[in-house]
């Protein structure tokens, strides 16, 4: 597994020169776009990393699934979905434009303006204290903490989420305060990780709910089940449907450089490269991936035995 890793974090490296990391965040802006990192983890419970699968980072939009599961965990699944759609939005992750012309409704929870709307839900049923504990446990890392300087970088520099989520208000989607769900979606955003944490929740997610160590049920299988299809279909933001056909593994980014996957009863890889694509991806972690999937035959539709 080792070798593999390697070459393909060795050969991914080449094309980082190629993207550029989210500068419209400062803080973002100042990572050495050439790390790349890969971690697997597997069924039983072993690490497999390559690169910089320690390095720290901020978890941003995969902390939208997190916030999906909790909601989903806390509110059920009709409150969750009652104001926020299930649908590829097929624009970028901060567009409002279908928003404010064409729809009611976010289109789904993994852009921003629909985790907005969650995170707002969720102020009401759960303190950040709170769900930083339980990311510990998803992760399977107690080592998580608040990135106090990402925080005051996107704080700072929030116009266009607060344009989203006074739009979102308008419409009466949000439960609370405009401000009070901004700060919960930043400060779960800024939450710091590795691909070896984000390994870890990939492999909870891939074993039905249930913590790989302990044995402890973390999620109802049906929320899992939920998640990951969610994920599948408009985790990588407008980029969701050639991913799909390309790797066939649920899978959520981040523009902090991070991808979330899950192998179904197999294991959760976890990547991090913070050089991005124009759609807010990690373009080198894109490439790690499709290699995975090729070598260690892993999409979830393809059939190995007829080719």
């Amino acid at each position: 597994m080792e070798n593999i890793l390697d070459n393909a974090v060795q050969n991914g490296k080449k094309i980082t020169v190629l993207g550029k990391t989210a500068s419209y965040i400062p803080e973002l802006g100042r990572v050495n776009k050439e790390y790349l990192g890969v971690c697997v983890c597997t069924g039983n419970g072993i690490y497999h990393k390559s690169g910089d699968a320690d390095v720290r980072f901020t978890i941003q939009s995969i902390s939208k699934v997190i916030s999906l599961a909790v909601a989903l965990e806390r509110c059920g699944f009709e409150k969750t979905f009652d104001r926020v759609g299930m649908e590829p939005s097929g624009d970028s992750f901060d567009s409002l434009v279908k928003l404010d012309l064409t729809s009611d409704y976010p289109s789904n929870p993994m852009i921003n303006s629909g985790a907005i709307a969650i995170a707002s839900h969720l102020v009401s049923e759960v303190s950040f204290e709170k769900m930083l504990w339980f990311t510990r446990k998803l992760c399977v890392d107690d080592d998580i903490t608040l990135d106090e300087k990402v925080y005051r970088s996107e704080m700072d520099h929030i116009s266009r989420n607060k344009a989203i989520a006074y739009l979102l208000e308008s419409k009466g989607i949000l439960a609370n305060s405009v401000e009070e769900s901004l700060d919960f979606y930043v400060r779960m955003c800024s939450l710091s990780v590795t691909a070896a944490s984000l390994a870890g929740f990939g492999l909870v997610l891939a074993s039905g709910g249930i913590h790989p160590v302990t044995g402890e049920r973390l999620l109802h299988s049906r929320v899992v089940q939920t998640v990951k299809t969610i994920m599948l279909t408009c985790g990588m933001y407008d980029g969701s449907g050639r991913f799909a056909v390309e790797v066939g593994v649920p899978s959520k980014s981040g523009v902090g450089g991070g991808i979330l996957s899950v192998v179904d009863k197999r294991m959760g890889i976890g990547i991090f490269g913070p050089s991005l694509d124009e759609k807010g991806n990690s373009l080198a972690g894109q490439y790690v991936l499709r290699e995975l999937s090729s070598i260690l035959k892993l999409h979830m539709f393809a059939d190995y035995e007829g080719e």
